[in-house]
């Protein structure tokens, strides 16, 4: 990305400007293989307890090996998006992973520790809902820890049911019907 702001600048053909419900303005741009030393930046600011809700597990660092599957370049199967601020700085990190024909995808965001409750994760989720859906996508999830209420109740907001995740009674499945028209809220 280059150092001159969005509003400098007019968006690449793969880039979408977004504006959050609290104002602030976001380039979100599909990542690419030479991402990687700046997703693992970021993952550096990311809360422990998010890495933790993130991955579902106690994990400290994102590594290489989980960086690359986040970069792969099967673009039918994985996306991975990145949402800049006006500065330049990457405030979010949305993922995109299709099952086998294309009918189902999960989700999952990150937001930077100082830019939480900007209305980043929910405009990154709204987006990359309406992406899943142009895709032919019926069905959006997400596997959340049954303690994240934050992310659980932006899913809400945005139209996600709610229920226990098969086989785990630590993990909630958060799910959003695509099949018909997207509205207002995802």
């Amino acid at each position: 990305m280059s150092s001159q702001s969005p509003e400098q600048s007019p968006p690449q053909a793969n880039e979408t400007d977004l504006v959050t419900r609290t104002g602030l303005r976001l380039r979100i741009r599909p990542a690419g293989a030479s991402d990687e030393d700046l997703l693992e930046a970021f993952f550096e600011n990311v809360t422990h307890e998010d890495l933790r809700f993130r991955f579902l597990s106690a994990v400290q660092h994102v590594g290489h090996d989980q960086i690359a599957a986040m970069l792969r370049t099967d673009q039918e199967r994985t996306r991975t998006f990145l949402a800049f601020e006006e500065s330049g700085s990457l405030v979010g990190v949305a993922i995109l992973v299709a099952d086998a024909p294309g009918e189902t995808a999960e989700v999952a965001v990150s937001v930077h520790r100082d830019r939480k409750a900007q209305g980043i994760g929910w405009s990154l989720l709204r987006h990359v809902a309406q992406i899943a859906h142009a895709r032919g996508i019926s069905r959006l999830q997400s596997i959340e820890s049954r303690d994240n209420h934050a992310a659980i109740e932006v899913e809400r907001e945005l139209g996600f049911t709610a229920r226990a995740y098969p086989g785990d009674s630590t993990l909630i499945l958060v799910e959003a019907d695509l099949s018909g028209d997207i509205g207002p809220g995802a």
